[in-house]
């Protein structure tokens, strides 16, 4: 049996562990800026990183962990050794772990964070400064704001090294949680951070598609170098690096070269680089303006004659929007040969500084606000260079309110200095975004959809275009997409013959032709041609006759076909061995799979698939890494379900019941143990009839009988206590015999009366109860008698006594039903619990096709017909539009005007008001 999470974190995936550091981080932040409070979340992550890294490079060096109290600066050669080995070296003393540790027995103290700091700081091997150096400065800077006293600091301090001390690190570099819980929280910092937090974060869909178009370019090459001179934390140029590594399989192979103004988030930069498991070799970082200090590479002992510009085989940027720059005077500065953007706006500086440092068969790609695309004056000239000389390839228009800090219309930029092609590809991706809170996001579908077009220079109604350099210059080299790709939905339009005479335009028939072309003789069956310009609706209901026509029916069989084996498949490559799928770059494998089976089905678009297998690889893809830490067995693994509840005003967690670890409760039961979820499910139908029958009761009341006591305050349910009442009121007008001496027999008090009584009266059926010892029936007993009797009385159907009847006992069904189901519930939940715990490996392979495959195959399976709806909504509009003629209205218009007109002179009154009448029918009569 697997512990609680909360107590072992290594059995929670890393987007799981991401969530719950960040909501423990957040909620300790309290009222703090998220902008500052990042700095000292990520700083102590960092550290922690750099602690562990070292921890294990001495465990390579045979040093047991009972060794390591002895790691100190007294062993100058074991200093040196780990100096050269990581770039620095901490003692024992300030480990993050050894902090963990005094925290456990309440012996920590801010003072040793301090002095870690400087500890680290001066024990940086020389050869490594430019790559450690001052990364912790931001941190040591901002501890005092952690609390006004040491002990405030210190209580601030422990709080963050505990959440952050539930972060597992095993080594192993294909899970690098640090870094994947650094990112996590980047993001989550930046969508709460305001207007500053575009500064350092670049959403990580928006990184994948910049990164996708490099990498397919660089593709084949044995080695790169990736630039971004306004770094922010790093995010695009790691996801550059790791969309390249996925191509190569050698992530060494990449060389980051980052330059950041801000001192701050440049340390996010290294931080970021760092922890992704990017040796320190491979990294080159600068604090400095890029526009203002320009990146040559130098050898610092001789710099005038080693002077060499930085050159990369790719860059990527999100450089701060339309910020003011000082420009150097025309033609001192290579970089801008193509012109000096405006003082009051950066954006072309950072272009043209950008696409100065790639090598000439390089690319680059750049996030740009949509004004640089139709700007004039000094911005209009530089962008006529730049189609001039065929550097700009692709126009990519983004979806409004994508970015942090900012609503602004964006858009991405693919640039690179040498290109035969003269054209650019226009692309409008505004339009395929989901909302994600207050911030719209890109799909991966969507960025996949873009991806494809760019790298394939593909051309699609209302998405994309490959435009010439004629039609540029002949538009004034304005490159507002809307000049190229009309992405825009026509409004509706009405053919002005149908509109007076009826039947439906043919031309309005015929922008349905993908459908007609997918579906034969379809559109002859719905619609009759009446001549060349109208027809009419052949069919009664037109969306029976489509969903049972002959050729949808063959369009969904063939469709089906074509899925058939798919369930297959991919069981055979995710299911058989799940500790050998590669987590991420498994999605490609089921993806092409995928859209192999939808690639012959026409009016279905792939990318609605992709998303189809996106949406499920998200639980797939933290399964797999469930299963590849703990193994097989984690799958049979069960945990405490933990709930949050108030104790003496105070949340508190506590257990209610369990939780499959891999596999969910309501999985496994509604696979292996159907028959008694089917009897809980069958008990809840039948509550919730009753509760509709009850709800229907109260609201054919009317007014008098909802003021009965029977009803409650609110008058839209039943108060039992009252109704118990008011039936027991209502019984004295119908009681039986029976009824009657019942009532009188719970007057008694004594034994010998009651059994006198008993023989006394035999209309009454003392078999159907109980007796207790003295031979009598106690008052319980009795009552509950009479309450069964009563809910026999015959009152006059549709009398308000006969509904409150039917409403108490429907209430007292419920009742019993409710706790039965309870009985159930808890059963069917201990039989769940036993059964994940005794899987055989058979049930786990059909257990994790349920909660895999199955779910790809329902969605792709949904295509189809999803295809056909639209056709019936579309045909249906059409029917409908045009069903009613102007002739029709202006007959009814003047039925109407008639009747009025003569009400009108029915009418009597003063003389004054009726000579207005009669002026008024006269103009509906049409004499004026």
């Amino acid at each position: 049996m697997i512990d609680d999470s909360r107590d072992k974190g290594r059995i929670m995936n890393k987007q799981e562990l991401a969530s719950r550091v960040w909501a423990a981080a957040d909620e300790l932040r309290g009222n703090m800026n998220a902008g500052e409070y990042k700095d000292y979340v990520l700083g102590f992550l960092f550290y922690k990183y750099l602690s562990q890294h070292e921890v294990d490079y001495l465990r390579s060096m045979e040093l047991q962990d009972d060794d390591l109290p002895d790691v100190t600066e007294d062993d100058k050669r074991l200093v040196g050794d780990v100096q050269e080995g990581v770039g620095y070296f901490i003692a024992y003393p300030h480990l993050f772990s050894t902090w963990t540790d005094e925290c456990k027995r309440t012996e920590f103290n801010i003072n040793h964070v301090y002095e870690g700091l400087n500890a680290f700081e001066r024990l940086i091997s020389p050869n490594y400064k430019r790559v450690f150096g001052g990364i912790l400065e931001t941190l040591g800077n901002g501890l005092p704001k952690l609390g006004t006293t040491a002990g405030q600091q210190t209580a601030a301090a422990s709080s963050l090294l505990s959440i952050i001390d539930e972060i597992p690190v095993d080594g192993r570099e294909d899970y690098d949680v640090l870094g994947f819980v650094y990112e996590y929280l980047c993001q989550q910092f930046a969508s709460n951070a305001g207007r500053k937090s575009g500064e350092f974060y670049t959403p990580h869909e928006v990184s994948v598609m910049m990164s996708e178009i490099i990498a397919h370019h660089l593709k084949g090459r044995p080695s790169i170098k990736v630039y971004d001179p306004a770094s922010g934390s790093g995010s695009l140029l790691l996801t550059v690096g790791q969309a390249f590594s996925r191509q190569s399989c050698d992530r060494d192979a990449v060389k980051y070269f980052a330059q950041e103004k801000e001192k701050a988030t440049w340390n996010l930069t290294r931080m970021n680089l760092l922890m992704r498991g990017i040796k320190p070799a491979n990294i080159m970082a600068r604090n400095g303006d890029s526009l203002a200090r320009d990146w040559p590479w130098f050898d610092d002992a001789n710099p005038d004659e080693t002077y060499e510009p930085v050159r990369a085989d790719a860059a990527t940027s999100n450089p701060p929007y339309s910020k003011k720059w000082n420009p150097p005077e025309p033609g001192a500065d290579p970089r801008f040969a193509a012109g000096l953007a405006p003082k009051s706006k950066a954006d072309y500086a950072f272009l043209l500084h950008t696409l100065y440092h790639v090598k000439p068969d390089g690319i680059m790609t750049i996030v740009l606000p949509h004004g640089v695309l139709f700007r004039g004056g000094a911005e209009g000239e530089i962008r006529k260079h730049l189609v001039d000389h065929r550097n700009i390839e692709a126009v990519i228009g983004l979806p409004p309110n994508i970015f942090y800090g900012t609503g602004i219309p964006t858009i991405v930029m693919v640039l690179r200095p040498t290109r035969s092609d003269d054209t650019v590809l226009f692309v409008d991706a505004s339009k395929g975004f989901t909302k994600d809170g207050a911030k719209n996001r890109l799909r991966t579908s969507d960025v996949q959809r873009v991806v494809d077009a760019v790298v394939n220079r593909e051309e699609h109604p209302k998405f994309s275009r490959v435009v010439g350099k004629d039609e540029m210059v002949a538009n004034d080299y304005n490159l507002n997409i809307p000049r190229y790709v009309d992405s825009s939905e026509p409004g509706e339009t009405w053919d002005i013959y149908s509109t007076m005479f009826g039947g439906i335009p043919n031309h309005e028939i015929d922008q349905l032709d993908e459908y007609w072309q997918a579906l034969p003789g379809l559109r002859g069956r719905l619609f009759g041609r009446v001549d060349d310009e109208c027809s009419e609706v052949a069919v009664g209901d037109i969306a029976s006759h489509v969903r049972d026509d002959e050729a949808v029916q063959g369009y969904l069989d063939g469709c089906a076909g074509r899925t058939r084996g798919l369930g297959a498949r991919l069981h055979g490559s995710l299911v058989d061995d799940p500790l050998a799928v590669d987590a991420v770059a498994g999605e490609r494998g089921v993806v092409e799979e995928v859209y192999g089976c939808v690639a012959d089905c026409p009016l279905i678009d792939k990318y609605d698939a992709y998303q189809i297998v996106d949406d499920a690889w998200t639980t797939i893809s933290g399964d797999l890494e469930n299963l590849q830490t703990n193994g097989m067995a984690y799958a049979r693994g069960v945990k405490p379900h933990i709930v949050t509840r108030k104790r003496r005003g105070v949340d508190t967690d506590v257990q209610e019941g369990w939780e499959g670890a891999l596999l969910p409760f309501d999985l496994v039961q509604h696979v292996l143990l159907p028959s008694e979820a089917a009897a809980i499910d069958k008990k809840n139908e039948r509550m919730a009839e009753i509760e509709a029958r009850l709800e229907e009761i109260v609201g054919d009341l009317d007014e008098d009988e909802l003021q009965s006591d029977a009803i409650n305050d609110g008058n839209d349910g039943f108060d039992e206590a009252g109704l118990r009442a008011v039936l027991v009121d209502a019984a004295n007008d119908y009681a039986t015999v029976e009824m009657r001496a019942l009532k009188e027999y719970l007057e008694l008090s004594r034994a010998p009366e009651k059994r006198a009584f008993i023989a006394a009266h035999s209309e009454v059926d003392w078999a159907a109860m109980e007796h207790n010892k003295a031979g009598a029936y106690n008052a319980s007993v009795v009552k509950a008698r009479l309450d069964e009797l009563m809910r026999t009385i015959g009152f006059p159907d549709g009398s308000f006594e006969q509904r409150m009847a039917e409403a108490d006992c429907l209430l007292g069904e419920k009742k019993q039903l409710k706790s039965e189901v309870k009985d159930m519930e808890k059963a069917l939940h201990e039989k769940t619990k036993d059964t994940i715990t005794s899987l055989t490996d058979d049930e786990v392979a059909m257990l994790l096709d349920a909660k895999w495959i199955e779910p790809i195959i329902a969605g792709i399976e949904t295509l189809p017909r999803m295809a056909v709806s639209r056709l019936v909504t579309a045909a249906e509009h059409l029917a409908e539009k045009y069903v009613v003629r102007f002739s029709d209205v202006s007959q009814d218009i003047k039925a109407s005007e008639d009747e009025l007109s003569k009400l009108i002179g029915q009418l009597d009154g003063p003389v004054h008001d009726l000579t207005g009448l009669h002026e008024f029918q006269a103009m509906l009569d049409g004499e004026r």
